[in-house]
């Protein structure tokens, strides 16, 4: 007899498995860059912004895991995920630079993890950072655990 599976796991290779995908997904756009062109300043960097996309593609797997866990029916999903992701994204830094933002603008950004995320892949593809490389890795990794801990408390309360 094979003993249950904890909630926690399921959700924790839910997550995971997202994370994986999102993982080849820009494996390959980085391929596509380099394609294009684009060179590191440094290649012994390259691990570390594999490692920012790690840990981007955990935060956002494990955000919809958490969301995904807290609705009652699935139809809405895409459309809070929309409402989320897109502001997310036009706030990181993702299309301009975060210098010299209104001071409203630049506390909004410092709210968003994928602002620590992008300055940290900028850190370490490009040399050029915002926040710092170590506080793009501490506040990615704090978000990851706090979204991980959320999603699972969210999953284990999903009814059968």
């Amino acid at each position: 007899m094979v003993a249950p599976v904890p909630r926690l796991f399921v959700m924790i290779g839910r997550t995971l498995g997202g994370a994986t995908v999102s993982m080849f997904q820009g494996t390959l756009m980085v391929i596509v860059c380099l394609i294009a062109g684009f060179r590191p300043t440094s290649l012994t960097l390259v691990p570390l912004a594999i490692l920012f996309m790690l840990l981007i593609a955990i935060v956002f797997a494990a955000l919809g895991v958490a969301i995904g866990s807290s609705l009652q029916d699935m139809q809405g999903f895409q459309l809070i995920m929309n409402f989320l992701v897109m502001p997310i994204f036009f706030l990181s830094g993702a299309l301009f630079p975060l210098n010299n933002l209104p001071k409203a603008l630049a506390f909004v950004t410092r709210l968003d993890p994928l602002s620590y995320g992008v300055d940290g892949l900028r850190g370490a593809l490009i040399g050029i950072t915002h926040f710092g490389i170590a506080t793009d890795l501490i506040v990615l990794a704090m978000v990851a655990v706090a979204l991980l801990y959320v999603g699972a408390w969210r999953f284990s309360k999903i009814e059968v």
